[in-house]
């Protein structure tokens, strides 16, 4: 930052005192004096200016203190100010992106709870569909040639080949895992 030697300046400071100084005019001129030592009694001003005190410290300080190392004091302050206000726009942002993030998360699970609930339903149907499908059987009675015959009134090689067509249709039914009545 600035090339002021903070250091230097705290001793001096601490070894000038702890006063606090005013600017004050008297008998039309004006003064830096020591805060509070302004008296004015019977006719008589009497006041301690900081100038004229034989006390090498405070010149030292006073010396320090001049208008250039109090403007660069301050551009110094100003530059950190800057910087903070833009560090905590920088938190302020990632807040709000941070509360943006977490709705969205918040959302997004709400969604997955939802879908997860539907599918779930879905699966339980499913299951039971599949469940209620094996567990049916399908109705092929078995006949012999002889009935088959009887009731179609075809011929002998006709119900021979319906009824081994018959039996070949109950065997690949049983095979795919399908109950067969009557069989």
């Amino acid at each position: 930052m600035s090339n002021i030697d903070k250091r230097a300046l705290r001793e001096a400071a601490e070894k000038a005192g702890k006063d606090k100084w005013q600017a004050k005019k008297i008998n039309g001129d004006f003064y830096v004096i020591r805060s509070g030592s302004y008296i004015k009694q019977c006719g008589i001003t009497s006041f301690q200016p900081i100038a004229e005190i034989d006390h090498k410290p405070v010149r030292d300080f006073v010396a320090m203190v001049n208008p250039a190392t109090t403007l660069a004091l301050l551009d110094e302050n100003l530059q950190f100010q800057r910087e903070k206000d833009a560090i905590e726009a920088v938190a302020l942002a990632l807040r709000d992106d941070m509360r943006q993030a977490r709705e969205q998360l918040e959302a997004a699970e709400k969604r997955i709870a939802e879908q997860r609930e539907y599918y779930e339903g879905v699966i339980a149907d499913g299951s039971k569909r599949i469940a209620e499908l094996e567990a049916r059987a399908v109705n092929l009675p078995k006949r012999s040639v002889d009935e088959v015959m009887h009731l179609s009134g075809f011929s002998r090689d006709y119900a021979e080949g319906w009824c081994a067509g018959n039996d070949n249709a109950i065997h690949e039914i049983r095979a795919a895992g399908i109950k067969v009545k009557g069989a």
